[in-house]
């Protein structure tokens, strides 16, 4: 064989080791919630790594292949090597060149690429990802014997891996914040909304509502005058419409609005954003805000008005100190 492919087969065999034994690292130093917001902007590449965590059995079922496939490529162009220098006795240096390349295997096949997938576990995976998923798919006939069988062993133990999904526990993104402010990161406002927010994210914004019984609301063709009177002395700055014929709500107008109209006619009328009696806090935030209004209705599985919240009314628990 040529010295060219002797050379190739060393450099490619140090390389694969030193990729497979640093991936390994990687998997195992990199961080959860990098991979799920990666996975959430739509990186492809993010959400294979995370569909091999949740998959260990592929993973290192790949990794050994990959590393027995590094070890055959440096052992042959070890054993090619020394065949090429066509040596009186060649036995004893085939048996001598791996001792004397063992040092140079190990810094970089295996040390140095620990070394570095632990210092920066995200970004080398990342960059290594699509080799790895390709090196997934390539191996996969003959690591597909090692997954069954530690599916097999998962069935007969009882005992399934941790799955990763593209949800952050409550408790991990409480201790990444905790982590934030003690290194000075976060500052202690922003640490308080973010507990305040886990506090209230998941409360449906039934609990937050003003019922409907006690909601002011006038006809759409209330008196202009009489109708600020109102807004100012229930210091209203949204004053809720009917219709005259079934009662409903017809929408809102702003006080300011109505202040600078000639008429409740000429006023802009708002409509009402409809909401669940079920969706959460956080979601009725987004929607109000996305819908730049100030005020949605709450209804049941009838679409029946059970209430009202008013984004302030939202937001002020999220702001309280302690």
């Amino acid at each position: 064989m040529t010295p060219l492919w002797t050379l190739l087969f060393l450099v490619l065999g140090i390389f694969f080791s030193a990729f497979f034994s640093g991936s390994e690292t990687g998997f195992y130093r990199a961080t959860r919630v990098r991979l799920v917001l990666d996975g959430f902007s739509g990186d492809l590449v993010s959400r294979g790594l995370l569909w091999l965590i949740n998959n260990p059995a592929l993973f290192v079922a790949t990794t050994l292949v990959g590393n027995n496939l590094a070890n055959y490529l440096v052992a042959k162009g070890i054993v090619d090597a020394v065949n090429s220098l066509d040596l009186d006795r060649p036995e004893l240096a085939q048996l001598l060149a791996p001792v004397i390349l063992s040092p140079v295997i190990f810094i970089y096949g295996e040390l140095l690429p620990k070394s570095l997938y632990f210092r920066a576990p995200n970004q080398l995976l990342r960059r290594g990802g699509p080799l790895f998923l390709s090196c997934g798919v390539l191996f996969a006939p003959v690591s597909a014997a090692l997954w069954g069988l530690g599916w097999i062993l998962q069935r007969v133990v009882g005992e399934t891996p941790l799955q990763v999904q593209f949800t952050l526990a409550r408790k991990e993104l409480r201790q990444v914040f905790e982590e934030g402010q003690q290194a000075g990161i976060l500052q202690s406002a922003q640490y308080r909304l973010a507990q305040n927010l886990f506090h209230t994210a998941g409360m449906p914004i039934i609990k937050f509502a003003k019922p409907i019984t006690r909601v002011a609301a006038v006809p759409r063709s209330a008196d202009r005058l009489e109708t600020l009177r109102m807004a100012r002395r229930q210091r209203l700055t949204e004053i809720l419409l009917r219709h005259a014929d079934n009662q409903e709500l017809a929408g809102y107008v702003r006080t300011i609005e109505l202040e600078l109209a000639s008429s409740l006619n000429d006023t802009p009328i708002h409509p009402l954003l409809r909401l669940s009696n079920q969706t959460n806090h956080v979601d009725a935030v987004a929607q109000i805000q996305a819908a730049r209004e100030n005020l949605a209705c709450v209804t049941d599985d009838h679409d029946r008005v059970l209430g009202l919240v008013y984004l302030q009314q939202l937001t002020q628990p999220l702001f309280r100190g302690d």
